[in-house]
């Protein structure tokens, strides 16, 4: 921060000033003390927050931009923990393999880029996809394409039938035998052969399916698919490559083996025992609830014909409990990391997780907070979560205080990334 205020003052020694961008803020939402604060103005030069000044400053370079939010509620770009940005889920999903080319995935997946970003969430975490996901972050980063900030697994590890084998429910001619190369595994060996084939690929970090899921062509929703030392070898692994490892998991047996693993998050986390929440907090593991995908797939499960006849019983078993256990371990004292699944729902209706965490009983500035602040401590991003001087100026707005109205963060309105706007 020093270098870069030095550096400031040589420009303006010579005269040489950048456009700044004045956004005068009625309320602004302190991430760090959990406070709404009024009246501030963020001064953004280039892709940083430069300084937070009391009152609505009028800038004295006549070059300088204003943008007025003084009638909104200004907080930091929010943070989804769980997306799956190459594809959203239709009834055609279960065919969509064997019909689109990769260039299809991708052209839908930049849309679903820019959809996500639109609704505020300036960075996610992709949890799983064919491959693309890399080529989209890249790109994305590359400023080819419009979207969030990526950090993606690439392709999900899971067991031979398992949740993310990509062959379930094809025929024996079609069924073929995936290994780690696929993301397949069912030794320790190709434990570690799986995440190092993650890592060649591109992948940011390890995502396992360490039970059965609702929406795999396969029978069981909760049951355990990986043995702990074959767990243990993935998380031992991602750390030699700097990486962290999520974990898909329904069932409490599952969760546990995860845990003791030495896993970093806990997706879904549907059936946990008060055992296991508290085995989660005396292992500094973070819950992630989606809480929406849970509710979308129940409903979808009634519609007739939408999912293959054998995930309907999975998704009525499993949708509906996802919010009363993140109730409960929220109340136990996990800690909470916002993320809701987007891609088994819509892309772009990431805020209504906001209101059923707020129903479960998260208060709302603390679920706010799980989708800034807390999500950046995981994600070991130093300079995103807080509007604070020295931050990536990722910003976003609501027509309302969310603290009295949690559901206008389902209308984001205003969206800047690393200084552009790209919603005003």
């Amino acid at each position: 921060m020093k270098k870069f205020l030095f550096l400031l003052a040589i420009l303006f020694s010579f005269g040489i000033t950048a456009q700044n961008t004045y956004l005068h803020c009625g309320k602004l939402i302190d991430t760090k003390n959990g406070k709404v604060l009024t009246n501030k103005t963020i001064v953004v030069s280039g892709k940083t927050i430069l300084s937070i000044q009391d009152g609505f400053v009028t800038p004295e370079n006549s070059e300088d931009i204003v943008i007025d939010l003084k009638d909104k509620t200004v907080m930091p770009g929010l943070i989804d923990m769980h997306v799956h940005i190459e594809g959203e889920l239709s009834p055609k999903r279960y065919i969509e393999p064997f019909t689109l080319n990769d260039a299809d995935v991708a052209f839908n997946a930049q849309n679903y880029a820019k959809t996500t970003l639109m609704a505020g969430f300036t960075t996610v975490r992709d949890l799983g996809g064919s491959g693309v996901n890399i080529s989209l972050r890249n790109a994305i980063n590359q400023h080819k394409v419009v979207g969030p900030r990526i950090l993606t697994a690439e392709k999900a590890i899971g067991t031979t039938g398992g949740h993310a084998d990509p062959t379930n429910g094809r025929s024996k001619a079609l069924m073929g035998d995936p290994g780690p190369k696929e993301g397949v595994i069912n030794s320790v060996d190709d434990a570690r052969k799986a995440v190092r084939q993650r890592y060649k690929n591109g992948a940011d970090m390890i995502k396992i399916t360490a039970t059965g899921g609702v929406l795999s062509v396969a029978k069981s929703g909760q049951n355990p698919q990986f043995t702990i030392e074959e767990i243990k070898a993935i998380c031992d692994t991602a750390k030699d490559y700097g990486m962290h490892v999520a974990a898909h998991a329904h069932g409490d047996e599952g969760i546990q083996r995860a845990i003791l693993g030495g896993v970093k998050t806990i997706e879904h986390g549907t059936l946990m025992s008060e055992e296991t929440m508290a085995l989660m907090i005396k292992h500094d593991v973070y819950y992630v609830p989606t809480i929406t995908a849970g509710k979308s797939v129940e409903a979808k499960a009634k519609i007739k014909g939408f999912f293959p006849e054998i995930i309907v019983p999975k998704a009525l078993a499993i949708g509906p409990k996802i919010q009363d256990t993140f109730g409960k371990a929220y109340a136990k004292g996990v800690n909470i990391a916002f993320g809701t699944d987007a891609g088994v729902f819509d892309h772009g209706e990431n805020g209504k997780e906001f209101g059923y965490m707020v129903e479960a009983g998260m208060p709302a500035i603390e679920t706010i907070q799980s989708a800034t602040i807390t999500n950046a401590k995981v994600l070991e991003l130093d300079n995103l979560g807080q509007i604070a001087v020295g931050f990536l100026a990722d910003i976003v707005a609501t027509d309302e205080d969310p603290t009295q109205n949690i559901h206008t963060m389902e209308t984001i309105v205003f969206v800047m990334k690393e200084g552009k706007v790209y919603k005003q």
